[in-house]
C-alpha cells in the first residue's frame, strides 16, 4: 500500500541545512501494524508527516497505492488526508468547548457527509464511549480523551491510521488498553496503524518495527510471537 523510494527531507535553518531523511526506502502492506522507533531527532516523526502527506519529500518518490502523490496538488492531498487517513497525537487534540459526539462528527461535517451523527456514535461505540457522547473534553479522563480522538480517526473509514506518541500522556493501564485497541483495528478491520515511539515497551504491541536514527532504518524487523510487556509510567 506504501511505498518510499529514495525519500530524502531537509529543513534549511539559519544553523545550516538539515538532513531530516537521508534515502529512505519503504514498503508497508495493508493491514500491518507498524512501530517506528527512535530518539528525538532520528527522523520518526518526519517520516510519519511524509506517509500522511502533511509534508512532503525533498527528494525521493512516494506510492499510495500506486500512485505517485508528488503530483498531488494542495487541495487533493487535502482530500487525501479528510478522507483515507487518521491521525491520532499525544496531546488529543480536541477543542474544548465541543461534546465527544460533536468531535468525532467534525471530519464529516468537513466532507459534507450525511448520516454524520449516527456514523460518529457508532465510531464512539467501538470505542466503548457511547455512554460519554455527550460529555465535553473536561469532563473526560486522558484515556477517555484519547478513545475520543482515535474515535474521530475512525470515523471517515480509514486505509490507514498514524498516531504518534499516542500513549505519552496515558498512565499504565490506559496505554494498555489504547494499543490493544489498536491492534482489533489491525485485526479486525484491516487497517494499517502506524505508531511512533519511543518506548521498547509500546513497540512491543505491533507486528513490525522501524528502528531509526540520523535520517536512516537502520532496522526493521518482523515478531510476530512477540508478546507485549507492560507499560512504564514516569510515576512506576
Amino acid at each position: 500500500m506504501i511505498q518510499l523510494e529514495s525519500v530524502s527531507r531537509d529543513y534549511v535553518t539559519q544553523a545550516g541545512t538539515v538532513h531530516a531523511l537521508r534515502d529512505v526506502d519503504l514498503t508497508i502492506d495493508r493491514g500491518e501494524f507498524i512501530a517506528i522507533m527512535g530518539q528525538s531527532g532520528s527522523g520518526k516523526s518526519t517520516l510519519m508527516n511524509i506517509v500522511g502527506c502533511l509534508d512532503r519529500p525533498t527528494s525521493g518518490r512516494y506510492l499510495l497505492e500506486g500512485n505517485d502523490t508528488g503530483g498531488l496538488d494542495q487541495d487533493a492531498r487535502a482530500r487525501l488526508r479528510g478522507c483515507a487517513f487518521g491521525y491520532v497525537f499525544q496531546a488529543y487534540n480536541l477543542l474544548p468547548r465541543m461534546s465527544a459526539l460533536e468531535q468525532v462528527e467534525l471530519p464529516l461535517v468537513y466532507q459534507r457527509t450525511p448520516n454524520r451523527r449516527r456514523l460518529a456514535a457508532e465510531a464512539l461505540d467501538r470505542v466503548g464511549l457511547l455512554d460519554r457522547m455527550h460529555h465535553s473534553p473536561q469532563q473526560l479522563s486522558g484515556g477517555e480523551q484519547q478513545r475520543v480522538a482515535i474515535a474521530r480517526s475512525l470515523v471517515v473509514d480509514p486505509i490507514l491510521v498514524l498516531a504518534d506518541e499516542p500513549t505519552g500522556a496515558l498512565d499504565t493501564q490506559t496505554g494498555h488498553e489504547v494499543m490493544e485497541l489498536f491492534k482489533e483495528l489491525v485485526a479486525e478491520r484491516n487497517i494499517t496503524v502506524i505508531v511512533v515511539t519511543h518506548e521498547n515497551e509500546v513497540a512491543a504491541y505491533a507486528d513490525r518495527t522501524l528502528r531509526m536514527r540520523d535520517g536512516r532504518v537502520i532496522s526493521d524487523s518482523s515478531a510476530p510471537d512477540a508478546q507485549p510487556v507492560p507499560l512504564r509510567t514516569s510515576q512506576s
